[in-house]
C-alpha cells in the first residue's frame, strides 16, 4: 500500500514543479483550453439527449406502469451519463496529449533536463509521432472501452451496481490514465505500449495513487486543464523511477560546486526534485 502514496507524491511533485516553472504551465495550458470546450459541448449534448435515446434504446418499457417506467428509464439515463462522462475522463487526456504533443513533449524534456543526465529524444519526425501517439492511444481505449462495457452491464446489479462498480471504474480510470501520461516521457525512450503497461502493472498501487485523485479531480470543470501540464511535469518523474534512471553524476556535481559556492544557498528546483524522487522510490 506505500505504493500508493508514492503514487501521489510523483503527482503532487508535478504540480510543485510547474508552479516554480511558470512559463511552462501557461505553455502547457492551451491544449487543454481547446480540448475542453470540445468536450464540455459534447458533454452538454449527452445531457439533454440522454433522455431521449434511453426511450429510443427500451420501447419494450412504454406500457409499463408508473412508478417503474420512470424508475427504470431514470436509471438507465444515468447509466448511459456515467458512462459517457467515463468515457470522457479517459479520452479527455488522449485527445489533449494529442493536440498538445509538441508542448507537453517539450515541456517533458525541460523536467529530464532540471533532474540531470541524459534527456532522452526520440529522433522522429512530428508526423511519426503523432502517428504512434493516436495508435496507441486507440489501443488503450479499445480497452478501457471493453471494460466501461462490463461496468455498464455490473451497474444495474443492486447495491453493488451503486457502490462497488463505481469505484473500480475510478480505479480503471485511473490506471490508464496513469499510462496515457506517462507515454509522453517513455515515448521519447522509445519504449513501445506493451512495455510500458507491463511496467505500470509492476507498481500496480503507485499508478492508481497518481491516476485516481488526478481522475477525481478532473470531473470538476476546468480543473483538469489546470492540472494537465503538472501531471505531465509528475508523469515524466514517476516514468524515470520506472525505468531506474538518476540524476547524471555530472549534473550532481555542479550542484554540489554551486552549494559551495552559494555558501549554503538553498538547492535548485531540479536539486529539490531529484531528492524527493529519491526518496519517494526508496519508500
Amino acid at each position: 500500500m506505500r505504493d500508493l502514496g508514492v503514487g501521489f507524491k510523483y503527482l503532487v511533485q508535478g504540480q510543485k514543479w510547474v508552479g516554480r516553472h511558470g512559463r511552462w504551465l501557461g505553455f502547457g495550458l492551451l491544449p487543454g483550453l481547446v480540448t475542453l470546450v470540445l468536450y464540455a459541448a459534447a458533454l452538454v449534448g449527452l445531457g439533454y439527449g440522454a433522455d431521449d435515446l434511453t426511450a429510443w434504446a427500451t420501447p419494450f418499457a412504454d406500457d409499463w406502469s408508473s412508478p417503474w417506467l420512470g424508475i427504470f428509464r431514470g436509471t438507465l439515463t444515468a447509466l448511459v451519463f456515467a458512462f459517457g462522462l467515463f468515457l470522457a475522463v479517459i479520452t479527455f487526456t488522449a485527445v489533449t496529449l494529442l493536440v498538445g504533443q509538441p508542448f507537453y513533449e517539450s515541456l517533458s524534456e525541460e523536467v529530464d533536463r532540471s533532474e540531470g543526465g541524459e534527456v532522452p529524444e526520440s529522433g522522429l519526425p512530428l508526423w511519426r509521432e503523432l502517428w504512434i501517439s493516436a495508435r496507441d492511444s486507440l489501443r488503450i481505449l479499445l480497452r478501457v472501452a471493453l471494460y466501461g462495457v462490463l461496468l455498464f452491464a455490473c451497474g444495474f446489479i443492486p447495491v453493488i451496481g451503486q457502490t462497488v462498480v463505481p469505484a473500480i471504474g475510478f480505479c480503471v480510470s485511473g490506471f490508464f490514465l496513469t499510462e496515457e501520461l506517462t507515454a509522453v516521457a517513455l515515448q521519447r525512450r522509445g519504449v513501445e505500449l506493451k512495455e510500458r503497461l507491463r511496467l505500470l502493472r509492476g507498481r500496480r498501487m503507485a499508478a492508481l495513487g497518481f491516476g485516481v485523485p488526478l481522475t477525481l479531480a478532473f470531473l470538476v470543470p476546468f480543473v483538469a486543464v489546470f492540472l494537465m501540464p503538472g501531471a505531465v511535469a509528475g508523469a515524466t518523474l514517476m516514468a524515470r523511477e520506472l525505468r531506474g534512471e538518476t540524476a547524471g553524476d555530472g549534473a550532481e556535481e555542479d550542484d554540489r560546486e554551486d552549494d559551495r559556492e552559494g555558501g549554503g544557498r538553498p538547492v535548485d528546483g531540479g536539486t529539490a526534485y531529484r531528492h524527493a524522487a529519491g526518496n519517494a522510490s526508496h519508500g
